[in-house]
């Protein structure tokens, strides 16, 4: 008995000094949620004064339905409307998790009357961000690869272990603390919204918008030079949601492409469709394939696995 008691004393003991010295005693998996705030960009849009709610970001379904031949046709109606959402997607192998943020507008455009084929109705581009299982509850980001129009742009934080593959590293992420966390920061251009890692600096011309990510609010900003707005953070995978029209005839012209008749037709793409027109990745694989498309740009991968534990994408 007497054993008994010192053996659970012992236990106690440990206990307390585990929550005395904040010790994990498990570590519980993060929801896709969580996980997606966590890495979630302090975004800085640029926005166009001719023009600067064209800019803002704001859902495939603004307009209140999955028509996408009447966003540009909407996007002037109502402001209001243009609430800040960013769609998310989660793909998981043994070793890392890839999420992949889709930043939507209505338009790609130009601030002169005779656009022709240079704009298009709707726009999507964003990032993929690789973040290694390393027994944490949100792991440890290692890279961002982003698109900017036809091509890829990759960027590592300083600490990372990823080194150039196929294809060179473009610059380091530049993180900033938000909600008491690190988070990467992106930038996205006027009119043609192209996504690179954030440089530093101030917005072109001193205007624009700085998103930060929320789980469930989004909004709209005041004017184009708005320096603090949330964005709600949106899953692709949502029952009614981005991935479930993807067969949507309203939505999309073909596989992983907009439906558009404003400017060139049907030439924004959603994450499964996005493509730099000459590396070695196959269209869509930034978000159907991120541990292959990972594999070919970058060395110094270490322990790395192929092997997906789910892809809601294949």
């Amino acid at each position: 008995m007497k054993r008994d008691r010192v053996k659970g004393l012992a236990w106690f003991m440990m206990l307390v000094m585990c929550v005395s010295f904040s010790w994990p005693l498990q570590t519980e998996a993060a929801s896709d949620l969580d996980l997606a705030y966590r890495w979630a960009p302090v975004h800085y849009q640029d926005t166009d004064s001719t023009d600067a709610d064209a800019d803002y970001l704001t859902s495939v379904n603004y307009d209140g339905d999955w028509n996408a031949k009447n966003n540009w046709e909407n996007q002037d109606d109502d402001v209001g409307r243009l609430r800040a959402d960013v769609y998310y997607s989660v793909v998981e192998t043994e070793t890392h998790w890839y999420i992949a943020y889709s930043f939507f507008h209505p338009r790609d455009w130009v601030d002169y009357p005779d656009f022709g084929l240079d704009t298009h109705e709707n726009d999507m581009e964003g990032v993929l961000a690789i973040v290694r299982k390393d027994g944490s509850v949100y792991g440890k980001l290692e890279g961002m690869v982003t698109v900017f129009h036809t091509n890829f742009y990759s960027f590592t934080p300083s600490d990372s272990p990823l080194t150039n593959g196929e294809e060179n590293i473009d610059g380091t992420l530049r993180m900033v603390t938000y909600d008491g966390a690190p988070h990467p920061t992106t930038f996205q251009e006027a009119k043609g919204h192209g996504v690179k890692a954030w440089n530093g600096s101030d917005f072109p011309g001193g205007d624009g918008v700085i998103y930060y990510p929320d789980r469930y609010t989004g909004e709209v900003p005041t004017d184009g030079n708005d320096r603090s707005v949330k964005y709600r953070l949106v899953d692709t995978f949502a029952s009614e949601g981005l991935w479930a029209h993807r067969f949507d005839s309203q939505t999309f012209a073909s596989w992983g492409s907009f439906a558009g008749d404003n400017g060139k037709d049907n030439a924004a793409n959603a994450a499964w469709g996005w493509d730099d027109g000459d590396d070695s990745v196959a269209r869509g694989a930034m978000a159907t394939d991120p541990a292959h498309l990972t594999d070919v740009y970058f060395n110094g991968l270490g322990n790395f696995s192929s092997a997906y534990v789910r892809n809601v994408y294949q």
